[in-house]
């Protein structure tokens, strides 16, 4: 975690600081000043680049491990027939460090960098906005995964000394991203200085990164409905005043040049090194493949989505036909004898200069259409379901041209699939269309899902899982936290409950 990380960092400071001190007063005369001065170096961090990396390192954080194994698997988009993989397709942990990936390198990396930029941009009001945003981003990831953790003191360690860092209750952590979503939003002025070609997400246009916070407040604002209505209604709908994502011009995607490895598209970049990378549909490392419930509700409603998501490997091609289409099993414990013929990924999302779509129309007409069912929006439900659809269908072009749908078909699929019935009937409408539109996003289809209980998935129950046959609720703190920053944890793990897979964080009661 970000003590330990620090810590470290700071005695390797201190050892460093005292040789170079007793090698200066020993052997000044030599020049060894100038020897022991980097010349690539500089003295302070530029923000501008710091919040460059920032970007990169707060999507390029576990990917494989938190996404696609612990997530994905556990919301039945993957499934593997391995043990040590199998966190969220079998509720398995018996080694390694998947349940606190998430945690430990977040904080000394994306979460650190974000607050070096902060304090160094606090005279540029656009800098600064847009900086605040991006924090609400990553904190707001990393307490749905694990509820109450370090927010109000985190990556204070090199500014006060702060090592041992207090886990605030999730409740005081929403309630502050939501407010730093609503000053930095106001705050934004199109007529002053931002990052420029460093914001990887805009280039530096403002008026998108407004409609990004307030589409990023509708989200945490949604989150809220089943622990307080009446708090998420208001939050949605000073979200829908502001402004939200509603059309494709505007969504938000990290941009990629995939010439190294600090710049490639992670979701692509991990699945290839971990599972994917020789192509061939047997020799699968992880033992990993798309799930029998994704792909068998693609293909129970003709969805088209199914044909650029999912291949099967035929004769060495990839093959894209509906017929040949097949999800393997979740909780499998021995490799099935025809391992061959189940879906995986299609090569169109493995490219290391792929986009990686952070907010979508399809996700905030998606949450629109909830708001006007729970009547908070007044606009058109059934129609800002059908648009989430479109958009979400149109989104697999950023893939390239194979991930282009014809119109036709996203026509026919809207015509067949309308937002009709019950209240509850339309709340797992568009809860399945977001586990389907969210596809690669796995961290927020888990939180989404927690939140409303849509899809209706059916739980595995192997012999030796640790859930006790129930869907994992979060992931787990990482031992290093019981070392370093015992007692504000026990202050968490006593307010929030056991540190478990099965705890149900603040917002999910």
């Amino acid at each position: 975690m970000l003590t330990h990380f620090i810590m470290k960092m700071r005695l390797n400071y201190l050892i460093y600081t005292a040789v170079t001190a007793m090698l200066a007063f020993q052997s000044c005369d030599k020049g060894f000043e100038e020897m022991n001065v980097n010349p690539d170096a500089s003295a302070t961090a530029t923000p501008e680049y710091v919040f460059s990396k920032a970007l990169l390192d707060v999507w390029d954080n576990s990917y494989f491990g938190t996404q696609t194994l612990a997530c994905g698997g556990s919301m039945q988009h993957y499934a593997t027939y391995k043990d040590v993989p199998g966190i969220g397709d079998k509720y398995y942990f018996q080694q390694g460090t998947y349940p606190y990936d998430y945690f430990t390198t977040g904080y000394p990396k994306a979460i650190n960098e974000i607050a070096t930029v902060i304090n160094a941009v606090d005279s540029s009001v656009n800098k600064l906005s847009i900086t605040r945003i991006l924090r609400a981003y990553a904190m707001s990831r990393m307490t749905d995964l694990y509820g109450d953790i370090p927010y109000s003191e985190a990556a204070k360690g090199y500014t006060t000394n702060n090592f041992t860092p207090k886990y605030d209750a999730q409740a005081d952590i929403y309630a502050d991203l939501l407010k730093e979503l609503d000053e930095s939003a106001q705050a934004l002025d199109a007529a002053k200085p931002t990052f420029g070609v460093g914001d990887y997400i805009y280039g530096g246009d403002v008026t998108k990164w407004k409609k990004f916070a307030y589409s990023l407040m509708l989200r945490l604002g949604m989150r809220l409905t089943k622990v307080d209505a009446t708090m998420a209604q208001t939050w949605v709908t000073k979200a829908i005043a502001g402004g939200v994502i509603t059309t494709d011009a505007d969504i938000a995607t990290m941009k990629y040049t995939g010439t190294a490895t600090t710049n490639r598209n992670p979701a692509a970049d991990e699945m290839l090194s971990n599972d994917y990378a020789v192509a061939d549909g047997v020799s699968n490392t992880e033992g990993g493949k798309l799930a029998k419930t994704f792909i068998d509700t693609l293909r129970a409603y003709n969805d088209p989505r199914l044909n650029v998501i999912a291949v099967v490997w035929n004769g060495g091609k990839a093959d894209t036909t509906t017929a040949l289409q097949k999800g393997m099993p979740n909780g499998l414990l021995l490799k099935p004898s025809d391992f061959a013929t189940y879906s995986e990924p299609n090569p169109i999302i493995l490219q290391y200069t792929a986009p990686l779509i952070v907010m979508s129309a399809a996700e905030t007409n998606l949450l629109l259409a909830e708001a006007a069912v729970r009547g908070w929006y007044a606009g058109d439900a059934a129609a800002t379901f059908s648009s989430a659809i479109t958009s979400s269908m149109h989104n697999w072009a950023l893939f390239g041209s194979a991930g282009v749908i014809a119109e036709n078909r996203i026509t026919q699929y809207v015509a067949e699939n309308p937002l009709s019935g019950t209240t509850d009937e339309k709340l797992e409408q568009i809860g399945t269309q977001m586990w389907i539109a969210l596809y690669l996003d796995e961290q927020e289809i888990h939180a989404n899902w927690r939140r409303t209980g849509y899809p209706k998935l059916t739980p595995v129950n192997i012999t030796g899982n640790i859930t006790g046959g129930t869907i994992p609720r979060r992931l787990l703190y990482p031992p290093s936290e019981e070392s370093v920053n015992s007692a504000s944890l026990q202050e968490a793990v006593n307010r929030q409950g056991p540190n478990v897979m099965t705890t149900h964080v603040w917002w999910d009661k």
